[in-house]
């Protein structure tokens, strides 16, 4: 038995001390920490507010008509081509406000949304 027999080697390794991890807003948001809580509560307030602001113009602009046709007399008597003004306006001029809404609605959630990618994809 022979004491030159090499004796194994054992690596021993450590943390780097002193440089924090980097982490990003998508792994804060996919560890559901807190910050990622807040980004996505964020996102959900905007994409709210989005809503409920354009919900408000559709009820002031489309909501109104059967005041001002109670307020307008001739509005309710008035008729076009034997067809009653009321139906008209309910008929062919709800639809455009309505489509023009949900068009912008798309386009600034998008927005909202290309904001959040870029807050959170990778730099």
């Amino acid at each position: 038995m022979s004491s030159n027999a090499p004796l194994p080697r054992t690596r021993i390794t450590a943390p780097t001390a002193g440089r924090p991890r980097r982490t990003t807003v998508a792994r804060e948001i996919d560890a559901q920490s807190p910050v990622g809580e807040v980004y996505m509560r964020s996102l959900v307030r905007s994409q709210l507010r989005l809503a409920l602001g354009l919900l408000l113009v559709l009820v002031s602009s489309v909501g109104a008509l059967p005041l001002l046709f109670v307020l307008v007399p001739w509005l309710q008597h008035g008729r076009i081509l034997g067809v009653p003004l009321a139906w008209l306006l309910l008929g062919a001029g709800c639809y455009p406000v309505i489509i023009g809404l949900a068009v912008v609605y798309v386009r600034r959630a998008e927005r909202n949304e290309r904001a959040f990618q870029d807050l959170v994809g990778p730099r």
